[in-house]
């Protein structure tokens, strides 16, 4: 029997926390105005000791996310520059597997700043993982606490990404043309315009 095809299906939005150590993802659902939780968890690499090893462990969690969900978007948290140089160079290579495996099947890997994701969800930028989470909860509904707040942090870039979408479809139609500055040879105030425009001057008898 055939399946039946679905019309206007959610899309599916797939937000990530890139680590080296713990990974997070979730993937929320859109549909119309609504916004639902899909899936959220995490990927533990620390008992993994090659990096490398846990590169390609990446690559296949991204790869397994993307075939079973098949998002219409991915949204990446964007690495917070730390002290430690090492650190960083093994979570931009993290972050750029992601990417790869996004670019992998033709999906677009955005990404967000920490403090743009908080400010997204929870309209200050300077928020705690905490009021994250529960900004998230209420937002999309759920009661789950997950044991890594990674999972929520890449909740987070999901639903921001959404956002994003959201704002720059509707600005277009939200932002007025203003008119554009005189230059300095233009009119400068009313009575130099009248000067300047004497033949469009209609004067009442």
């Amino acid at each position: 029997m055939a399946k039946k095809i679905l019309q206007n299906a959610p899309e599916i939005i797939l937000g990530i926390d890139p680590g080296t150590l713990v990974m997070g993802y979730g993937l929320i659902a859109v549909e119309g105005n609504r916004t639902s939780l899909v899936e959220m968890g995490v990927l533990q690499l620390s008992k993994y000791k090659n990096h490398p090893e846990r590169l390609s462990l990446i690559f296949q969690k991204m790869e397994m996310l993307i075939r079973t969900h098949r998002p219409v978007a991915v949204a990446i948290e964007a690495p917070f520059f730390g002290k430690n140089i090492q650190s960083m160079l093994k979570l931009g290579r993290a972050q750029g597997v992601a990417i790869a495996a996004a670019m992998m099947h033709s999906l677009e890997a955005t990404e967000y700043a920490p403090r743009k994701i908080k400010q997204s969800i929870t309209g200050k930028g300077g928020a705690t993982k905490e009021q994250v989470w529960g900004m998230l909860q209420r937002i999309l509904d759920f009661e789950e606490r997950p044991e890594f707040m990674d999972a929520t942090d890449a909740l987070a870039v999901a639903l921001c990404h959404h956002y994003q979408r959201r704002q720059e479809l509707i600005q277009p139609r939200d932002t007025a043309v203003l008119p554009k500055k005189k230059t300095a040879g233009g009119a400068k105030n009313w009575a130099s315009f009248l000067a300047e425009n004497q033949d469009r001057i209609i004067s009442k008898k």
